[in-house]
């Protein structure tokens, strides 16, 4: 076994290394940008080495400068983890070339894996089934789209170097085809370098299975059973889950022996995952999955496999890295159980589920009976240069049913304050009626995005925001008063809107998630009438019986009794109430009038990011839904939509400016103002 190992990755994977890797009594050593300095897995590592990098994305692809460090820091071996340097081929020969193992697989089994395109000719030589499509060389677009023709609608173009939902695009119609390619495109060369694609057939009802794999160096290898990871938004897996709900015996022993095939034909060695599609209209069947393509590292996902077979699978990595063998055969191997993984990301799923960035002010996870695998401590940053996952929460019981609801107590649990998340919408999911059934595909979410994403009581919500807000302006003057007097409370402090002349009423202009709202409280006795006026949300509120705990506000309201998390910043709160996160900030009204003008309406940029492409300029009329211009954020584009028809009136940002969030990109005046 090594003495030690470099970690050549970040968050939640790099924490979850050494946690296995300290356990070996392995030294552990991390590497790092500079704006992951005061990282979770830098302060968990026994030391940490700084990525002479300007750029904080490209630094984790370094490979010259990690191996530099791994070679002053005298490391055995370099764990890749998943995304950044974990399939390239280059960089594990530089480690053999360097004397330090790379724990993974041979550098020429990551490149005959690594082009889905040369990877699906050869599963096809080794009998391994494999979805129709055409996987050629011509990239043209005017043949792709013949092929395109050929095949069929609906299909899927994908980057023949792609991976985790990036540089894929759904066609349905073949006047949509040259959009998806050029985006396409761009996405897997900004994401891998490469912009070749290749094309395949849209399998309906599809569900995504796939099965862990792990080979030693003599040529042994097994499959650890099937993962299903069909609850997916944008090609990106959400819930995963093992086993498969409705998996036969003999299903699994035919897509077993097909994934060890797979593996064998490239002389493959550590753990893998061989992913396939699966024709869920009839059932899962033997002669009805199709091989996708092979990861050639450790999944995102392998704590359901875990959880279900009792291995670490990291620590079989670095012994069969280390040149053991296996220790057990395939016979020895038996699923017990079932576990669940939901991917905990800061995102905001009731806004197109676009990144959310900014500090976690709050972090409370699930305790005992629930696996956190985190990157993210409160107090970080969640910075727009890395994927926003905060967590992965994985659950294990005896049956599916009670894993469910086991992963539905703790998602119950999740507060996540400073930047919003998707913990709701996982929730919903975990309850939604088909996946509870595990009848489900692919299609899942999309088909019920509007019941998944339902945003909660708006009125009610705002009006305990203004509430707390209140608390926060009280709190602030009543330090300010108190620092300067020596006197921290008065009749001046007290939430009561209390007044010499008697009660009062206050309005407040405020932003609750950067949108405008007001809110007239008149106090009284021992409740308050709160008025909320915002766009799409209005009426009014009886909030009464306030209490303020260390980090959370209860109160009744219209008659009911809620608590939500709260968390005071130097000028924000944030809450969650009734299930929505709300970041409020006074509103400034000079400056919002700079915001949207008489004759139009700013379109601003979600996000921090890069413009990638402007598809309007000045003068030019747009309709409503037509696509404006393209913005390029943790490594997936993201299109800004005209809401109406009109025209420019100006255009604010160049192709390639970066841009950051709240940015006003265009002006669009709407047909009617003042359009001759």
């Amino acid at each position: 076994m090594f003495t030690s190992v470099l970690i050549a990755n970040r968050g939640e994977i790099a924490c979850r290394i050494i946690r296995t890797a300290a356990r070996l009594g392995l030294r552990t050593i991390a590497v790092h940008s500079q704006v992951d300095a005061g990282a979770l897995h830098v302060a968990q590592a026994d030391e940490a080495w700084a990525i002479p990098a300007g750029d904080p994305a490209a630094g984790y692809l370094d490979g010259e400068a990690i191996m530099r460090i791994a070679r002053d820091a005298k490391a055995d071996c370099i764990h890749p983890g998943y995304g950044f340097l974990a399939e390239n081929a280059e960089f594990a020969e530089r480690c053999a070339a360097a004397g330090i193992v790379f724990v993974g697989p041979p550098p020429d089994a990551i490149r005959a894996m690594g082009l889905k395109d040369a990877a699906k000719a050869l599963m096809e030589k080794a009998g391994v089934p494999v979805v129709p499509g055409y996987h050629g060389r011509q990239q043209s677009p005017k043949k792709l789209k013949g092929y395109a023709a050929d095949i069929g609608y609906p299909l899927l173009i994908k980057a023949v170097a792609g991976g985790g939902g990036k540089g894929m695009r759904k066609v349905t119609h073949e006047r949509d085809f040259d959009a998806a390619l050029d985006g396409c495109r761009r996405e897997a060369k900004n994401a891998f370098g490469d912009d070749r694609v290749l094309i395949e057939k849209f399998v309906r009802q599809p569900r995504h299975v796939e099965m862990q794999i792990f080979a030693d160096n003599s040529g042994h290898c097994v499959h650890l059973f099937e993962r299903d990871c069909s609850l997916q938004r944008r090609h990106q897996k959400v819930i995963e889950e093992a086993p498969a709900p409705g998996m036969t015996k003999a299903v699994r022993a035919a897509m077993g022996a097909a994934a060890v095939a797979a593996a064998k034909a490239v002389g493959y060695q550590g753990a893998g995952t061989v992913e396939f599609i699966v024709d869920g209209a009839k059932g899962l069947r033997e002669d009805g999955f199709w091989f996708m393509e092979m990861n050639t590292r450790l999944q995102v996902e392998h704590p359901v496999s875990e959880m279900i077979t009792g291995i670490d699978l990291v620590e079989w990595q670095l012994r069969v890295a280390a040149g053991e063998p296996l220790p057990w055969a395939q016979d020895d191997l038996t699923p017990t159980g079932h576990a669940l993984e939901a991917r905990l990301y800061a995102e905001d799923p009731d806004n197109g589920f676009l990144p959310s960035t900014g500090t976690v002010h709050r972090l409370t996870v699930p305790g005992a009976g629930v696996r956190v695998d985190t990157g993210v401590a409160e107090g970080d940053e969640v910075s727009p240069h890395y994927d926003p996952m905060i967590a992965k929460l994985i659950v294990h019981d005896a049956d599916r049913d009670a894993a469910l609801r086991k992963m539905d107590a703790a998602l119950g649990e999740v507060v996540v304050l400073g930047v919003r998340t998707n913990a709701g919408f996982l929730r919903r999911l975990v309850r939604q009626r088909e996946f509870a059934a595990g009848k489900f595909d692919t299609s899942l979410i999309e088909a019920n995005l509007d019941s998944l994403t339902a945003p909660g009581d708006g009125v009610a919500a705002r009006a305990l925001a203004a509430i707390v807000w209140i608390e926060h302006l009280a709190r602030a003057d009543g330090m300010r008063r108190g620092a300067m007097s020596g006197e921290p409370s008065s009749p001046w402090d007290l939430r009561t809107g209390w007044a010499l002349g008697g009660n009062r009423t206050d309005r407040l202009h405020l932003l609750a998630n950067g949108q405008p709202f007001t809110a007239e409280l008149a106090w009284g006795g021992e409740a308050t009438r709160v008025v909320v006026s915002a766009e799409g949300v209005g009426g009014q509120a009886t909030v009464g019986a306030v209490e303020y705990s260390h980090n959370a506000v209860a109160a009744t309201i219209d008659g009911v009794r809620v608590s939500a998390p709260v968390a005071f910043a130097a000028d924000a709160v944030f809450l969650l109430a009734h299930g929505v996160h709300y970041a409020v900030t006074a509103l400034d009204l000079l400056a919002r009038e700079d915001e949207i003008t008489a004759s139009g309406g700013a379109v601003r940029a979600p996000m921090p990011g890069r413009i990638v492409q402007l598809f309007a300029s000045r003068g030019e009329r747009v309709k409503r839904g037509g696509r404006l211009a393209i913005l390029e954020a943790m490594k997936m584009e993201h299109t800004l939509n005209a809401s109406s028809d009109g025209h420019v009136v100006e255009v604010h940002v160049s192709a390639g400016d970066q841009v950051e969030e709240g940015l006003v990109v265009m002006t669009i005046a709407p047909d009617g103002d003042g359009q001759g």
